[in-house]
């Protein structure tokens, strides 16, 4: 095959005018700047949003693909909400150093802590997914995911504060609903019971009501599913089914230990 073919075979099967590689790089570049200008003391607020704001719009350049839809305009509407979400991953940051005796200091959590970096990036790319931009709050998501293990949809409802323990392989569907003060372990699915394209605008993922535990590597599916306020969820436990409030439920596997016999 001559090279000129290979070259048109190639150009053929490239169909799709808007898959653009940029789009990822700039929406990650996007992504850790805002975080910086949240949280980081050297990082000055008013220049960096200048800069946010520019960078907003070359990806609103680039996502904005159906016509008349007023993408651009979703920056001022969205920098009024930042100092509010600002509170509130700051009332997670609270929680995890209140509740986790590993944390040595608050200063660590926001810089060592992948769970409370998968909070902030779900909670900053949760408001953009209610404005409805396109592809962004996607790709948001996904750059925590690859840098901390932990996957969770923009389109998820999160209460406050949230704790996210160790934080890889947890996974929350983008239909879930978490209430108030709940903390779940590494391991941890908030899942559909199945993957159906029919599904796509029912609630799929389960209801966690408020001060609910999930312990490490528990799988919690299907949109009927609520686990009831003040409950407790005992690692590797499989839930398709709701539980009351106050309940405990464990996982009991058969444990069998033999003694050795050491060759003297």
């Amino acid at each position: 095959m001559e090279k000129s073919e290979i070259i048109n075979k190639i150009q053929e099967q490239k169909q799709l005018p808007n898959l653009r590689y940029i789009i990822r790089e700039k929406t990650e570049t996007f992504t850790h700047k805002l975080f910086y200008t949240l949280f980081d003391g050297d990082t000055p607020v008013e220049s960096n949003l200048v800069i946010l704001e520019q960078d907003f719009q070359e990806l609103v350049e680039l996502v904005c693909w159906e016509p008349n839809k007023p993408c651009s305009e979703i920056w001022n509407s969205y920098l009024q909400k930042l100092p509010e979400i600002l509170e509130k991953l700051n009332k997670d940051a609270s929680a995890i150093m209140l509740h986790d005796p590993a944390a040595n200091s608050i200063e660590e959590i926001y810089l060592a802590y992948p769970g409370f970096f998968a909070i902030a990036i779900y909670r900053l790319s949760h408001e953009f997914k209610k404005y409805g931009l396109p592809l962004v709050p996607r790709l948001m998501s996904e750059c925590a995911h690859r840098q901390t293990g932990t996957d969770i949809n923009p389109g998820a409802q999160i209460g406050v504060p949230f704790f996210i323990d160790h934080a890889t392989g947890v996974v929350i569907g983008e239909t879930c609903i978490i209430k108030d003060n709940v903390k779940v372990y590494q391991g941890v699915t908030l899942g559909a019971l199945s993957v159906n394209r029919e599904l796509r605008n029912i609630k799929r993922h389960p209801t966690i009501k408020e001060n609910v535990t999930i312990y490490a590597n528990a799988t919690i599916l299907g949109g009927d599913t609520i686990i009831g306020a003040n409950s407790i969820i005992g690692g590797n436990v499989w839930l398709t089914a709701s539980v009351p409030s106050n309940s405990m439920v464990s996982h009991n596997p058969q444990i069998k230990i033999k003694k050795s016999i050491k060759n003297e």
